[in-house]
């Protein structure tokens, strides 16, 4: 792909995103044209704009809004590393065992009534990313033999630790029946209730997280041409294996102590962005995270606007949109997994 041609598409996205967040500033239970939206955006004080339009666009929805785009952005830009990583395209951010871990630390805070804050997190967020982070550590020590981490043994880790996690999810929910519903409503995903403190606490973190990945990217592209050749480039493999999952974890972790446990955006959208601008990680990578970004507010919306005044979980959206994706790569690339 030529650099006019990956410029022209990536403004193109960009642009498409920038429409998409106007057209979603305007959706809920009060609906707001794009015209009024815009007059809104311009008029913060409400000097011109109706102060009604103003206060619902600024104080209730954009940081829900940008928050729900930095997400996609992130689980994508996660999903299209752990794929280049892994070399499988069903590698998703929670391979190794994210959600696992976050799904634990958020319920046992919820249960056990937690309160502290941290790192400008509240408490079930907080231990949802550290969570998060813990299992990923664990899992990474397990598959490492000899200060190598086969990626074999990373894959087999991080579904073994999380069948244990759920297990003990399911656990703590059993004994505690009267936390069941926040901790179900949690487990779904979803921005509910969002504000400018859960923006202003996620998204360092999260961008900290996309530009290591995007930062990644010749590691990334090397690997992809298997661990030998890799070797033969000069890439000190267990290094660039420990970069590539410490920066998609941290980028993972932040994701889902934000929205909940939100599935297949890491799945769909690199695949997505593979088939508009090529496996080159240094332009993959950009582009995942735009069209992650899209699909979560496209997702969020519906969310919304499904069964309103009811608000879906937005995870339960993406599983309904993701699963057939799913099932469709499951059934086409079987010569890439080993199916025949």
């Amino acid at each position: 792909m030529t650099i006019q041609r990956y410029a022209i598409l990536i403004t193109g996205l960009a642009v498409l995103l920038a429409i998409v967040l106007v057209l979603s500033l305007g959706v809920g239970a009060v609906a707001i044209p794009p015209e009024r939206v815009l007059a809104a955006l311009a008029d913060r004080q409400g000097l011109s704009a109706p102060r009604t339009d103003v206060i619902i666009v600024w104080d209730l929805r954009m940081a829900r809004t940008l928050l729900a785009g930095c997400v996609g952005a992130g689980l994508a830009a996660a999903g299209a590393a752990f794929q280049g990583l892994f070399r499988n395209p069903l590698a998703d951010p929670f391979v190794v065992g994210a959600s696992g871990g976050a799904a634990l630390g958020a319920t046992l805070a919820i249960t056990a009534g937690l309160t502290f804050t941290g790192v400008g997190f509240g408490p079930v967020p907080l231990a949802a990313f550290v969570g998060s982070l813990l299992a990923v550590a664990v899992v990474y020590a397990v598959a490492e033999v000899g200060g190598e981490v086969p990626v074999v043994a990373l894959l087999l880790a991080g579904a073994a630790l999380s069948t244990i996690l759920s297990a003990l999810v399911s656990l703590i929910m059993l004994l505690n029946d009267r936390d069941l519903l926040e901790v179900f409503t949690w487990l779904m995903g979803g921005f509910s209730g969002r504000s400018w403190p859960h923006l202003w606490a996620s998204a360092p973190y999260l961008l900290v997280g996309l530009v290591a990945i995007w930062l990644l990217s010749r590691p990334l592209d090397a690997l992809a041409f298997g661990e030998e050749t890799a070797q033969s480039l000069g890439l000190p493999l267990t290094r660039a294996r420990s970069l590539i999952v410490a920066a998609a974890s941290l980028t993972t972790a932040a994701a889902v102590a934000a929205g909940g446990i939100i599935g297949f955006v890491g799945l769909i959208a690199p695949h997505a962005a593979r088939l508009l601008f090529g496996s080159a990680h240094r332009r993959l990578i950009p582009a995942s995270a735009l069209l992650g970004a899209l699909l979560l507010l496209l997702a969020d919306d519906l969310s919304r606007t499904l069964l309103a005044p009811v608000e879906v979980p937005v995870g339960i959206v993406t599983a309904l949109l993701g699963g057939p994706f799913f099932l469709y790569l499951l059934k086409t690339r079987q010569k890439e997994l080993g199916g025949g």
